[in-house]
């Protein structure tokens, strides 16, 4: 394969391997980012929607054996990590969801965890997956990312499907005049009727920013902090290759420091979007009238 610039190097570590209708018409995987780019609204990241379902069927695998496994006598290793972080969970939901669903907690177990597995692929070295890719393709430009959550395409789509639940809960608990009446009658109100009506397009402007802002929020939230962090692995790796014995023996230096501390990122990312969705969807299920 000939021989990177560093800025080729990072541009390719930073392309998605995208699917979708190419510009002679025909579908196929896109071999450059001007044709995933051309490719448009219907391409799909095909590297992003592999991980994430492969990553949630370990998810349900893992705590289905811890299931299957679960003994009242002493349990395994296994059943412990299961049982604390169910039990982190169930506390967190308790501590901060003041309605009354079934739901939330199993939810927020499933974000969490999920979220983590994604985040977690970030420690994976960067050219290690994408190169196993290359060679079982025989593809050498292959491009191959391996952390779903540096996808805004993943990030968004999970944040709407919250974005969703808070909707139909919204509507579910307060009815659609309670979820219409607080898009149009808070934060300002007003005893006088017409004062009241002629502060509803004020109202809706404030409370519909406030309403959009919560999925874009959360998902520019994690795909800020975790793209970041694949960024500086790419740089520090870009350093490692440069065949230079002080920035390669730095590039392991720095490596092995950033992953340590990237550790309490993806631990805390994941932690973070697990929360706001309890917070925004307590919020939903709070009746004011």
């Amino acid at each position: 394969m000939a021989e990177q610039t560093a800025s080729g190097y990072i541009q390719h570590h930073l392309q998605n391997l995208t699917f979708g209708q190419l510009p002679n018409g025909d579908w196929g995987f896109a071999h450059t980012a001007q044709e995933a780019k051309e490719m448009g609204f219907w391409a799909f990241h095909v590297d992003t929607l592999g991980w994430s379902v492969f990553l949630g069927l370990v998810f349900i695998l893992l705590f289905r054996s811890a299931a299957k496994r679960a003994t009242s006598g002493q349990p395994g290793g296994l059943q412990n990590f299961v049982e604390v972080l169910i039990e982190f969970v169930d506390g967190s939901v308790k501590d901060t969801f003041h309605g009354r669903n079934n739901l939330i907690a199993p939810l927020a177990l499933t974000i969490f965890v999920w979220i983590f597995l994604m985040n977690l692929m970030d420690l994976v070295p960067v050219d290690f997956l994408p190169l196993l890719a290359a060679t079982i393709t025989g593809d050498s430009h292959l491009p191959f990312r391996v952390v779903p959550t540096t996808d805004p395409n993943a990030t968004l789509g999970m944040a709407l499907s919250v974005f969703a639940l808070i909707i139909f809960y919204s509507i579910k608990v307060k009815g659609i005049g309670g979820f219409l009446g607080e898009l149009t009658l808070h934060p300002f109100g007003s005893k006088n009727i017409v004062v009241q009506i002629l502060l509803i397009p004020v109202n809706f402007l404030l409370e519909f920013v406030t309403l959009i802002a919560k999925p874009i929020s959360l998902a520019l939230r994690l795909f800020g902090n975790m793209y970041a962090g694949e960024l500086i692995f790419i740089l520090i790796a870009v350093m490692f290759g440069s065949g230079m014995f002080l920035l390669s023996t730095l590039g392991v230096a720095l490596n092995w420091a950033w992953a340590v501390f990237h550790i309490l990122i993806i631990t805390l990312q994941a932690f973070i979007f697990m929360m706001l969705t309890i917070v925004y969807l307590s919020m939903a299920h709070e009746d004011n009238h």
